[in-house]
């Protein structure tokens, strides 16, 4: 049974994201065929915003998809408001920013002035390809999940409508933050999958139970010989966990 926190106003199949990590556009436009109604909901990340990513968002838009803008936007304030004013003529639904709280506050200040409903401003917490040892390494003394809490609560003072953290800070997140901010977890595995560069993984229903409002699953997909039926597994999942 979902918890008393969690949102119940997102549709199932808008809770799994599919990053489309792939090497070219063409490759990201084969994929989006192979799912078909499947999915509805793609992340276009930095491989593809550098690789003619814009035009697969507008193909994704045609098709009546929903992108998630994976930019993790960081610059001095202005120049990330006024990038998150052209993102907003997009009709993107997701976008990130690093949650740096004046870096937070600047996206959605250029959001509104631009009159847009969208993007969702998302604050990056701690990427979930990071552990303590490299924390340490960057010159963070602060145990890794009180920094996830920390960065979170400021982005939400800050106005974020949502925080990217990994599972294993979900159930903290969701009881400190409420249940009005989203909060998405990448570094999603089944549980006989290879961590590959991931270090903070859950399983999607694992993230779901824990309080994630959405997963992003890339590789367990994209390896797939069978995308499709990878993806309905993880619907399947994630409505179980609800």
């Amino acid at each position: 049974m979902a918890s008393p926190q969690a949102r119940l106003d997102i549709p199932l199949r808008d809770r799994l994201i599919v990053a489309l990590d792939v090497p070219r556009v063409i490759d990201a436009r084969n994929v989006v065929a192979a799912l078909g109604d499947t999915v509805s909901f793609y992340k276009i990340g930095l491989q593809q915003v550098f690789g003619g990513g814009l035009s697969l968002a507008d193909d994704l838009f045609r098709l009546g998809k929903k992108v998630f803008l994976d930019a993790k936007l960081t610059d001095i304030a202005a120049t990330v408001g006024n990038a998150t004013a052209n993102i907003s003529r997009t009709g993107t639904e997701f976008l990130t920013v690093t949650g740096d709280a004046p870096i937070v506050r600047a996206a959605v200040q250029a959001r509104t002035d631009a009159g847009a409903r969208k993007p969702l401003i998302f604050a990056v917490t701690v990427l979930t390809s990071l552990d303590q040892n490299d924390l340490a390494d960057m010159g963070f003394a602060m145990p890794l999940e009180d920094l996830v809490v920390h960065r979170a609560l400021k982005a939400k003072e800050a106005g974020a409508d949502g925080v990217i953290a990994s599972g294993f800070e979900a159930a903290k997140l969701r009881s400190l933050l409420g249940p009005h901010i989203r909060i998405v977890t990448p570094g999603i595995r089944s549980a006989d999958s290879p961590k590959d560069d991931q270090k903070r993984v859950m399983t999607a229903g694992e993230a779901i139970a824990a309080g994630a409002d959405h997963v992003v699953v890339g590789r367990d997909i994209l390896r797939s010989p069978d995308p499709a039926a990878k993806a309905r597994a993880i619907v399947d999942e994630i409505a179980a966990a609800l």
